[in-house]
């Protein structure tokens, strides 16, 4: 029976004889002997195996439960089919086991919900009062089918689900009585109520999105299509109901302080204030004192907390056109922690002393209690700066905007100074009608009121950064690798086709990209170049080991600014208090070890974000242009590769393909260093950057696919040599193949 228990893969009855060395008529006895002990349930019978009653089977399907603070993984056997599993066993909890706590090569990141295959392994040593084995990953399975989203499609009996995520192959059928109230066309999610192996699984509506003309099933497409958590587990949502305003004890008092906040005029949450005043030290003539206030989330999100563990797992909050999928629930992330004005709230606040010229000589942190004398828009606060000020802004013009404009101007010389990388790449905003569909699409004019709160936010994080290095305590970093060498030697062969260069150096910086964009500005290769230059750039994202941020052209940088919608910053946070003997409430014991594991599942959780994000409006304006097909538009080339072209359209910043196959009859070669296509005969050429005129012919929009024909004509140009052409030209069959497709964008 010990080496049943103890040899669960090798308990078969030959395994048994072998490992005894019983042989020949003795076999009998040893079969009598098990029959025996299974008849006296000792032991029990699975398939060829014997086990001990109870026992964990040596493979199995689990789950994983839960992430604990230390970052191990729980799981739970997964049960095949949930209606007849005895409710009145415990569930055994097993530790997921991988050496030396890092994920197998080959599987993925893993996350409640998820399901693997497992092979059962010896629980190390200190587990054994929280799991009763470990399980080992075989191989990564699936997730938990619910809350799975699709179109409403009519079928006798009621209706089928055809799912909107290309992992979920499958159709589900709905029953009639299960539709709640969902018609033909209709967006819902639905959870599985019978997995069947032969036919289809039935499914019930849990919620009914709507149409999928509105906003809201767009964004619901990407929400799921991304697997972005967006409904918050019940004890979460009763820990934040449960939070109760923090008290003045044990901060400072700074409500007499005129601290403002200052955001997009439709913003809900506010977490950054700032207040600005000339330094009284005669030691420091012209000098300025800067203040930023942040929300102090930790007062409210505690480590280990349920609003910890979901905060983690969503990394951010996603914005959509006209909905936010928080990081935190809306009753600490809009009612708790955000600055509302003449309203008592607790921050953290970074204190800074700047000379003149915008060096920083020194700043301090404080954990107050302050109130926000005034919620102002970025454009209210601009137009009472430029002589319009308002019933709200008049009364604080002189007291409190002019100082922080004054403040602004000499921060500005040493971030001139500093120079940073500055590429001229204007983001398009979506307006949308009440029903949720677009209405136009704009580039907001960036403000000097945009640009003040930008630079007194980097100036805050960086002071953060300092604090905690200097401190010696743990931290992630904003960090921003300057360009590999090979894009770099990519970028250094296409300028040189434009008679521009960049010097070979070892000590790269961003006044050299800076140059380079300061040569095109008044031309009309300036948004080529801008485009070139920014596909050169490396990735920002987050790292506990820190290598600098190159496009900032700063040695130490950590996000410590938004709490409320980045976990990064709610770290750094937490390792100020504790660095600082702020409260009880910094960085647990121990996180050290967790921290390149968190760095790496926010920075995945930040380029979700912005894939969905993207997505979604690609969907919004592909459906807003469904109806003009035929139209012609002006654009400008966004992209170059071997099948075709991307094209930008101008003012919406709509991006559609163009085949290669249709640019005309003779073949064009792709030229990857001078990001072009060339035509073999004419020489006719189609180059990033430039300026065309499109026919719109064929619109995907659940998709988000537009595909255009260029109608302009391109640049001249020279044939490419013979040598140099790409002999694999795409057939038509191909191109028709791909008649829609999406467009592969760069997350930056």
């Amino acid at each position: 029976m010990r080496f049943i228990a103890e040899q669960p893969a090798k308990a078969t009855k030959r395994d048994i004889a072998r490992a005894f060395e019983v042989k020949g008529e003795a076999r009998v006895a040893l079969k009598h002997l098990l029959r025996e002990l299974e008849q006296e349930g000792l032991i029990e019978r699975r398939a060829k195996r014997l086990a001990k009653p109870g026992a964990l089977p040596p493979v199995l399907v689990c789950e994983v439960v839960e992430v604990d603070d230390d970052g191990d993984l729980f799981a739970e056997p997964a049960a095949a089919d949930p209606t007849a599993a005895d409710t009145e066993a415990p569930v055994p909890r097993l530790l997921v086991a991988t050496s030396e706590r890092r994920r197998p090569p080959g599987v993925p990141s893993l996350g409640p919900g998820d399901r693997f295959l497992g092979r059962v392994v010896d629980l190390p040593a200190g587990y054994e009062a929280v799991a009763r084995a470990a399980v080992r990953v075989i191989k990564l399975l699936d997730r938990k089918p619910e809350g799975i989203l699709g179109i409403v499609r009519e079928a006798p009996g009621g209706a089928r689900l055809l799912p909107i995520s290309k992992k979920q192959q499958a159709e589900f059928l709905i029953p009639s009585e299960l539709m709640g109230g969902a018609e033909d066309g209709d967006l819902v999610s639905v959870a599985v109520v019978h997995q069947s192996r032969a036919g289809l699984s039935h499914a019930r509506v849990i919620e009914r999105v709507g149409s999928l003309k509105s906003e809201k099933a767009v964004s619901m497409i990407a929400i799921h299509a991304n697997e972005i958590p967006h409904i918050f587990p019940a004890p979460a949502l009763a820990e934040a109901e449960a939070a109760l305003p923090a008290p003045l004890a044990g901060r400072e008092d700074w409500r007499d302080l005129p601290l403002v906040t200052i955001d997009p005029p439709d913003a809900k949450d506010h977490d950054d204030a700032v207040h600005a005043a000339p330094d009284p030290d005669a030691a420091n003539p012209g000098g300025w004192i800067a203040t930023v206030a942040i929300a102090d989330v930790a007062r409210y999100v505690r480590p280990g907390s349920a609003l910890d563990k979901e905060a983690l797992k969503r990394g951010n909050s996603v914005y959509f056109p006209d909905r936010v999928i928080p990081m935190l629930p809306e009753r600490i992330s809009n009612d708790l922690c955000s600055l509302k004005e003449a309203v008592d709230r607790p921050a953290l606040a970074v204190r800074m002393v700047f000379d003149a010229e915008g060096r920083k000589l020194r700043h301090s942190f404080h954990r107050v209690m302050m109130r926000s004398a005034a919620k102002l828009a970025y454009q209210q606060a601009q137009a009472a700066i430029d002589g319009r000020p308002d019933e709200r802004t008049g009364p604080l013009l002189d007291a409190v905007l002019r100082p922080l404009w004054e403040a602004y101007a000499v921060l500005k010389r040493g971030r001139d100074t500093r120079e940073p990388l500055e590429l001229d790449l204007p983001e398009r905003k979506i307006l949308l009608k009440p029903d949720g569909t677009v209405d136009r699409v704009v580039i907001p004019e960036r403000l000097d009121a945009h640009k003040l709160i930008e630079e007194f936010m980097i100036q805050a994080n960086v002071a953060a950064a300092e604090t905690l290095e200097g401190r010696r305590s743990p931290l992630v970093y904003r960090v921003h690798d300057q360009p590999s060498l090979s894009k770099l030697e990519n970028l250094r062969e296409f300028l040189g086709s434009m008679d521009l260069k960049i010097a070979k150096q070892g000590n790269l910086r961003p006044d050299v990209f800076n140059t380079i964009l300061a040569k095109v500005q008044d031309t009309p290769n300036r948004h080529l170049v801008n485009e070139v230059v920014l596909r050169s750039q490396s990735q920002a994202e987050y790292s506990p080991i820190n290598i600098g941020h190159f496009g900032l052209n700063l040695r130490r940088y950590a996000h410590f600014t938004s709490p409320i919608r980045r976990y990064a910053d709610l770290i750094v946070h937490r390792a100020l208090i504790g660095a600082l003997g702020l409260g009880d409430d910094g960085l647990p014991d121990g996180i050290e070890g967790r921290l390149d594991r968190i760095a790496a599942d926010i920075s995945a959780c930040e380029r979700r974000a912005m894939v969905a994000e993207r997505e979604t409006i690609d969907r919004l304006i592909a459906d807003w242009l469904s109806d003009q097909v035929g139209a012609v538009f002006r654009g400008r080339i966004g992209g170059v590769t071997k099948s075709g072209l991307f094209v930008k359209l101008e003012g919406s910043g709509a991006d559609g393909f163009v085949p290669i196959s249709t640019l005309g009859a003779e073949y064009f070669a792709y030229d990857e260093a001078r990001h072009s296509l060339v035509g073999s005969q004419s020489g006719e050429t189609f180059q990033l950057g430039d300026a065309v005129e499109v026919k719109l012919v064929e619109v995907a929009p659940l998709a988000g696919a537009l595909r255009f024909e260029i109608v302009s004509e391109g640049r001249r140009g020279r044939p490419m040599p013979r040598s140099r052409l790409n002999r694999q030209r795409p057939r038509p069959d191909d191109d028709r193949k791909r008649r829609v497709v999406r467009k592969a964008g760069r997350v930056r």
